[in-house]
């Protein structure tokens, strides 16, 4: 068990690093992309975003429900829970976000992606601290 929570810290806080650094400098730069190349850059960063967000967020997910399914403490569901909510809101919100912009610069949908996803970072925030914390008590 203190393997499966080792992984489970190291990619949750992995993906809290990325979350703060795609909230505060990634995503606010797409308003400086021209318009013209806006539609094929968009492309090429959900292209090479999968490679450097799949992994993690999988390892993440799958580590917080089977954590949350062995020792099933308030701490891990509550764990668990923000797992599923985030992968709700990247799947339902960002990833539509992202699916818009792809057909070009959209102000709206933009601010929409930045603001929508400062609930994301104050998730996966939490998450880090629970995933010390589930750390610590082991």
């Amino acid at each position: 068990m203190t393997a499966l929570l080792v992984v489970h810290a190291f990619a949750t806080l992995y993906m809290v690093g990325l979350v703060w650094f795609v909230q505060v400098v990634h995503y606010p730069m797409f308003a400086d992309v021209p318009e013209p190349a806006f539609a094929a850059y968009s492309a090429e960063h959900s292209r090479r975003t999968s490679w450097v967000v799949g992994p993690p967020m999988l390892a993440e997910g799958g580590a917080a429900l089977v954590i949350a399914a062995l020792a099933p403490s308030p701490l891990a569901l509550t764990g668990a829970g923000l797992v599923l909510a985030l992968a709700g809101i990247t799947l339902l919100v960002s990833a539509r976000c992202h699916g818009r912009l792809a057909l070009g610069f959209d102000a709206g949908q933009h601010r929409r992606l930045v603001t929508t996803n400062w609930l994301r970072t104050a998730l996966w925030t939490a998450r880090g601290a629970i995933a010390l914390a589930l750390l610590a008590g082991a």
